[in-house]
């Protein structure tokens, strides 16, 4: 049986301070947005159906480009808020009559993490028949009750339990108390188990999850920031592409090996097209600028340098900058000469160069077909690509 979501998106959320950084259910975490991740784990639960997004009337251009980025608009409906939560959960709970639901879960946009194991034991209990299901988790640390700066009591913690969301609840059950509420004057509910409490309603309890944390300061942004950015390896990629003319001569140097031949390629340096795309593709990996930037052409001590120099320092300022190069790969586009015969030789003096084992170091060849260029035999040109895992930097 599918159920309905509400996710509770309204707030300004002012105890997580720095206000110029909006509000925190549009913070990043992980590269993402707060409620990017929280609609992302409803979205892909299998037994979610509608999800109503209440968010505050400020906030559509936030809002935006989440729902874009999700591209669930089949699935997602936005509503505006009121002036407190238990005005938006009755504005959310609303939008979603025509939905024709039995059940509803309602959760806090700040709680983005939970999982599919919390969400199958709320639902559990909702089959079972119950009218309300609450996910808590037992109070663990002593309890005082203080006065003017002063302990007064030490309160037992026995059967205590700290509340979280996703609350649920029989729909038209929680609409039918919502709207009591509403009509009773009473707006001073601080979560939907207390106005089912209050209807009369029984509410089940289910283990909550540890992890099911919410984001209230800016302190618990940072260090959600900080759990998911260390999960996700930084893993850059880089391309690079070279060109040289061809003219008359008696060989060509390609990916370092020397290849006799009746033309030779021309530049200021050995003219090593695959190295010279490799090492740009190096460079890309963090920013560094290109083989001309760190090698002038019109620097008179690189005059028929070996290319290997290039593609060694370039090595080393994306270790010097925390990289890990993983593999290395060049494509060379030539009429001729023929590099099947040194494919090999070319892939060990990658290895060599990079420190690398020979499987991560790939040679490819192919001609232009006779057209372009190439084709002509005008030029040999070189494309590489580069793969670098680089280390975590502080937040």
């Amino acid at each position: 049986m599918k159920i309905g979501v509400v996710i509770v998106a309204a707030g300004r959320g002012e105890r997580a301070g720095s206000p110029e950084e909006g509000p925190k259910q549009y913070r990043p975490i992980g590269g993402k947005p707060v409620i990017e991740h929280t609609l992302k784990t409803f979205l892909d639960w299998p037994r979610s159906a509608t999800i109503v997004v209440v968010i505050h009337q400020d906030d559509a251009a936030l809002f935006a480009p989440v729902a874009v980025r999700l591209a669930a608009s089949d699935r997602i409906s936005v509503v505006t808020g009121g002036a407190t939560r238990q005005q938006s959960v009755l504005a959310g709970l609303e939008a979603l009559k025509e939905a024709d639901l039995a059940h509803v879960m309602i959760h806090d946009a700040v709680r983005p993490f939970i999982n599919d194991a919390l969400l199958d034991r709320i639902a559990e209990r909702l089959d079972s028949g119950s009218d309300a299901v609450l996910p808590a988790m037992a109070v663990t640390d002593t309890l005082k009750r203080g006065d003017d700066g002063l302990v007064q009591e030490t309160v037992s913690r026995q059967g205590l339990y700290a509340a979280q969301t996703p609350q649920a609840f029989q729909y038209s059950t929680i609409l039918t108390a919502h709207r009591a509420a509403l009509s009773s004057g009473r707006n001073d509910f601080t979560d939907d188990a207390s106005i089912a409490e209050w209807s009369g309603l029984q509410v089940s309890l289910v283990e909550g999850s540890v992890d099911n944390v919410k984001l209230t300061m800016k302190r618990d942004i940072a260090m959600a920031d900080e759990k998911l950015s260390a999960a996700l390896p930084d893993v850059r990629t880089g391309n690079g592409y070279d060109v040289h003319q061809l003219e008359d001569g008696d060989g060509v140097t390609l990916c370092g090996i020397f290849i006799p031949h009746d033309q030779k390629l021309k530049g200021h340096s050995d003219a090593d097209v695959a190295l010279h795309a490799l090492t740009d593709a190096l460079l890309a990996t963090c920013g560094a600028g290109d083989i001309g930037d760190h090698f002038p052409p019109s620097d008179p001590q690189w005059k028929g340098a070996a290319s290997r120099i290039f593609l060694e320092h370039a090595a080393k300022v994306v270790r010097g900058n925390g990289g890990t190069i993983m593999n290395a790969d060049v494509s060379l586009i030539a009429e001729a000469p023929r590099i099947g015969p040194h494919r090999q030789a070319m892939r060990e003096n990658l290895a060599d160069i990079l420190d690398l084992s020979l499987d991560r170091c790939s040679v490819k060849a192919t001609t232009n077909e006779t057209i372009g260029f190439v084709g002509r035999r005008e030029g040999i040109a070189a494309i590489a690509t580069a793969t670098v895992v680089y280390q975590k930097r502080p937040l």
